[in-house]
């Protein structure tokens, strides 16, 4: 391949995944687009396994792995560090406990240089710990497209698009001092997403499930089944998201200000569906301000045409008391 085609950087943030990073890696390492067209960056987020060792490891073992170690600061931190010392055309994410097909990079750089697209995506799947395959999350296409900003935004409001940077090539120009992943954030594909958009111009959508996602309980965002008073932080991230995706759209794209309106409601819909009983009392002001959301929007509830028969229905058994349901509930099954 001439040195015409583009070089691309993979950012690797890894934090405590000892016994997954180096499968992470070396799926990167085995991919049919050139190595000497890729650098792949691990940020070795102030782990307190032996991490950082398997990351100096694979630095030493391949010219271009690069490792950088940082104190513990979340994985957007770590990723705008990988971004600081990115040299890449297009900018690439993979999280240290997934991995990826041989051919996603090729297929990617393809389409961008097709399309002359500043933002491509695979699909991706989710592979459980016991190694069978999750429902899709993401339903793929049939055949490649490519959406416009708004469009992919409303899917993203509609939860039928792929958030995630992991699945995307990103032309580095997009990433700027403003367009940086807010740290101490979760959910922070999103935000960063929904503001990148416009400066994109278009999304192209390949079909393949190229990106796998090994479903790790107790990470980041998922809550340990046998823990009943453990609450994720993402639960209040995408609340706030919520509302900051609502100002955004009324400024840049008003026609979606429905399927954002419901897009706040069922973004508080899974909170009260997932925050522990214990924590639904009167001194907790987030809670008491999802539901004072969710009661003022009850006419929107009843009328928004984007709202589907499942979510309607839950958020006004949920609206008038939603700790006396969820305790009901609980009896019923036996929780309590």
């Amino acid at each position: 391949m001439s040195d015409a085609q583009p070089r691309l950087s993979i950012i690797i943030p890894a934090y405590n995944t000892e016994t997954l990073l180096r499968k992470c890696v070396e799926s990167v390492l085995e991919q049919t687009y050139p190595q000497d067209h890729m650098e792949i960056i691990i940020v070795d987020d102030g782990s307190a396994d032996s991490t950082g060792l398997v990351a100096d490891a694979l630095e030493a073992e391949n010219d271009n792995v690069i490792c950088f170690h940082e104190s513990n600061a979340g994985s957007s931190a770590a990723r705008n560090l990988g971004l600081s010392h990115a040299t890449g055309d297009y900018i690439g994410f993979v999280d240290s406990d997934d991995y990826i097909d041989p051919h996603m990079y090729e297929v990617l750089v393809d389409a961008l240089v097709r399309n002359h697209a500043r933002m491509a995506q695979v699909c991706r799947d989710e592979i459980a710990e016991d190694g069978k395959k999750l429902p899709d999350v993401v339903i793929p296409p049939q055949q490649e497209q490519t959406v416009s900003a708004e469009e992919f935004l409303c899917s993203l409001l509609m939860h039928t698009g792929d958030t995630s940077y992991c699945t995307k090539l990103t032309a580095r120009e997009l990433f700027s001092q403003k367009m940086q992943f807010p740290t101490g954030m979760l959910n922070e594909d999103f935000y960063l997403l929904f503001h990148m958009l416009p400066e994109a111009g278009s999304v192209v959508i390949l079909p393949q499930q190229y990106y796998h996602v090994f479903y790790r309980t107790g990470s980041n965002s998922r809550k340990k089944q046998q823990d009943k008073d453990c609450f994720p932080p993402v639960f209040t991230d995408i609340v706030n998201n919520a509302d900051a995706v609502t100002a955004f759209v009324s400024a840049k794209y008003p026609a979606l200000v429905p399927v954002a309106v419901r897009f706040g409601l069922v973004q508080r819909l899974d909170y009260l569906l997932h925050i522990p009983i214990s924590r639904m009392t009167g001194d907790n002001r987030f809670y008491r301000q999802v539901v004072h959301y969710v009661r003022v929007h009850f006419r929107e509830i009843l009328v928004n045409p984007y709202l589907s028969r499942r979510d309607r229905i839950y958020l006004l058994l949920l609206a008038p008391a939603p700790k006396l349901v969820r305790t009901l509930h609980a009896r019923k099954k036996g929780l309590l």
